[in-house]
């Protein structure tokens, strides 16, 4: 039953959507399904987003919301809070190093769920244009912070640096290292020393 506190039904629908997606794939996901997962009547999910298409992009977009909620190093613009290239490689080691553990561990679900999106925009245009368009922030996020830390090509080093940590999710959730989750102090060590590897070559 909806109360006082409960989220806003887009929300709502939105979360629901991608803990179906993470417990059941995208096959285990209809409108129907969305509706009793999020505890509402019948036909609500249709009225928000009325194909499935529509569905998928509130989904990702909600995704991307919840990755970088609440977190200190990304709720302001980040060269504001590195006013110095040592302050803006400690901050881009400490974002780097808790956003990869949170995805890893208490937001683990999300991390599946994006995964799973990301092999269906292969083979729908409109989601990967979706995709394209919300990781090209976290890009641009990430090439302020490399222009300020001193970076010479800061917006290649994004991409360098995106690949990177696409491959440790990638490899800690769905691939051989599922099993071994990195810890904070491990990421935290490894962040530093491939951007060494980025700002230090030559």
């Amino acid at each position: 039953m909806i109360g006082p506190m409960t989220p806003p039904r887009p929300i709502l629908i939105a979360d629901a959507a991608i803990a179906l997606i993470a417990e059941r794939g995208l096959r285990g996901l209809t409108h129907r399904a969305v509706d009793e997962e999020a505890g509402l009547p019948a036909g609500s999910t249709s009225n928000l987003a009325r194909t499935r298409a529509a569905l998928l992009e509130l989904a990702l977009t909600r995704i991307a919301e919840r990755e970088t909620e609440d977190h200190p190093g990304l709720a302001a613009e980040p060269p504001a809070a590195a006013p110095t290239p040592a302050a803006a490689r400690d901050l881009l080691v400490r974002v780097g190093a808790d956003l990869l553990h949170r995805a890893l561990t208490s937001s683990r679900r999300l991390t599946v769920a994006r995964l799973e999106l990301a092999l269906e925009a292969t083979r729908r245009p409109e989601l990967r244009a979706v995709y394209d368009r919300l990781g090209g922030r976290f890009a641009d996020i990430a090439a302020a912070l490399l222009a300020r830390c001193g970076s010479a090509e800061p917006t290649a080093d994004a991409r360098r640096l995106i690949r990177w940590c696409d491959g440790v999710l990638f490899n800690a959730t769905a691939g051989s290292g599922h099993w071994n989750v990195p810890a904070p102090e491990e990421l935290r060590d490894e962040v530093a020393r491939y951007l060494a590897a980025l700002l230090d070559r030559g």
